[in-house]
């Protein structure tokens, strides 16, 4: 288990945001929180970062934000290349207040990388700490990207989740499951919307979404991650994958960046 950073803990209005570099092979983190807020970013591979509320899916050309005292963990199946900064509660009062993806652009790409070359001993006045309230000012500017799925503590609804989490590629109509958990098709329907925010049909779009993106990431071609989760042809799947993301799933293989 990967043990939190301390990075995340300096409490310091005069440097509005701290850095750190982690080089890692495939981990599970501990479960955890720190004062300061975070964009946690992968320059490499793809990582998972979960939370009571949630799970989160992180392709390298996405970044998750993460606000105070919000605990969850990070895990890769492969290895990292992370580029993390993280904002202290003085300056991140009007930063979203939940966690989400959002979309890198190449100017908060570079800032990143530039931040974490100058390190966190920079003076109060001075070009660094310019540079570092530029990067606060990007980041109002976050874009957020569809990679959440939300959780539930419904029993039933939970009981369906796990077993989609094991097998996406089921095809069960939602009158299936709902005989499988002792409910009605109405009631369970009705229970997927309160508890996720989302209907039965769209959570597990976005289940295979996540999987597809995590398994493009690890080099596996875009006919064989639209089969085995389920889809009659690889052009359904790249529809799917259009709607949600607007981009092809060749855009996530590593293979074609672009």
């Amino acid at each position: 288990m990967l043990p939190s950073s301390p990075t995340g803990q300096i409490l310091n209005p005069d440097l509005p945001v701290v850095s750190i570099a982690l080089d890692l092979e495939r981990e599970q983190g501990a479960p955890h929180t720190h004062p300061r807020a975070q964009l946690l970013y992968s320059i490499e591979c793809v990582m998972r970062v979960i939370s009571k509320l949630g799970t989160w899916l992180v392709p390298s050309s996405q970044a998750v934000w993460i606000p105070s005292m919000i605990e969850h963990q990070v895990i890769a199946t492969e290895a990292l290349a992370i580029r993390s900064i993280y904002v202290d509660p003085a300056w991140s009062g009007d930063l979203p207040t939940d966690c989400c993806v959002i979309a890198v652009s190449p100017l908060l790409r570079e800032l990143i990388l530039r931040a974490v070359k100058i390190g966190n001993s920079y003076p109060p006045l001075g070009p660094e700490r310019r540079l570092m309230e530029v990067i606060v000012d990007e980041l109002r500017q976050m874009q957020r990207a569809p990679l959440h799925l939300p959780m539930s503590r419904h029993p039933k609804v939970r009981k369906v989740i796990d077993a989609l989490v094991e097998r996406p590629a089921d095809s069960g109509k939602i009158e299936d499951w709902a005989k499988r958990v002792g409910t009605s098709a109405r009631t369970l329907s009705r229970l997927f919307v309160k508890e996720t925010g989302m209907s039965f049909g769209a959570w597990r779009r976005r289940l295979r979404l996540m999987e597809a993106i995590e398994r493009l990431g690890q080099g596996e071609s875009v006919t064989r991650v639209a089969f085995e989760l389920g889809y009659q042809s690889s052009s359904a799947f790249a529809a799917m994958f259009r709607s949600e993301l607007g981009v092809s799933p060749k855009s996530y293989s590593p293979q074609d960046p672009g």
